[in-house]
């Protein structure tokens, strides 16, 4: 039965909150035997792309034209370059623009995809392949807060453009203050749920959510419930607001 129209999903002009009940799954080229669930792209003003691709087993990505990052939520596949990378829930890769890399799904499959053109630094040396594992990337406190933990699955360095993490929450933890910035923000909700605040807007969000945040946005984040609450946060990084 339909909900005579409502949904918590809302698109303002400084944020987008997409829910799972208003996801539309489409074909896109590249992707062969699968869809794609574009979370957020340039049509909203975002300096970048997310989507959700669904590989059925046998299906697989091709190689993209920009930098790319994949996390793997479900099933199991390869990332294919000078050799084979297998990836599990959990794993995750970056692959440099240009790449002859293709990602083949051995079973179905679920990926959260980041794509974003490379902004070249000079003196600084583009980044290669990096393949992770999150749960064996070192944990730290936010601002010492032990209820609320990071973990950066790239590198702080120079040569990456942005950053991707993850962010842990036990059960009542909240950001120690709202957060405005330059930086704009794509984050899936992997687990537990909470409010969050984005703009002058309040919105209850929960695992499969998706959030876009433009650069100022004003943003806060409490976990509710009695389950630790994570995401998966991408933001710009290391670059100069000029360019």
């Amino acid at each position: 039965m339909h909900d005579l129209g409502q949904t918590r999903s809302s698109n303002r002009r400084d944020h987008l909150l997409l829910t799972p009940d208003t996801f539309v799954r489409t074909s896109m080229p590249g992707i062969e035997r699968g869809v794609a669930i574009v979370h957020v792209s340039p049509a909203v003003g975002a300096g970048f792309t997310e989507y959700t691709a669904e590989l059925e087993s046998g299906g697989f990505m091709k190689p993209a034209s920009t930098q790319r990052f994949v996390f793997l939520l479900s099933g199991s596949v390869v990332v294919e370059t000078s050799g084979s990378h297998a990836l599990e829930p959990g794993a995750y890769a970056y692959l440099p623009a240009g790449l002859d890399c293709k990602i083949a799904a051995r079973k179905e499959s679920r990926l959260v995809v980041i794509e974003k053109p490379y902004e070249p630094l000079a003196g600084v040396d583009a980044p290669g392949v990096l393949i992770g594992y999150e749960p064996n990337v070192p944990s730290t406190p936010l601002m010492g807060d032990e209820d609320l933990h990071v973990r950066s699955l790239l590198p702080d360095q120079a040569t990456f453009d942005f950053a991707v993490n993850t962010m842990s929450y036990q059960p009542g933890a909240a950001l120690g203050q709202v957060e405005v910035h330059v930086m704009e923000h794509g984050l899936l909700m992997l687990e537990g749920g909470g409010i969050y605040r984005l703009g002058d807007c309040w919105y209850p969000v929960a695992a499969g959510d998706f959030v876009w945040m433009a650069p100022y946005c004003p943003q806060w984040f409490g976990a509710l419930g009695k389950r630790a609450a994570k995401y998966l946060i991408y933001k710009d990084w290391n670059r100069h607001p000029l360019g």
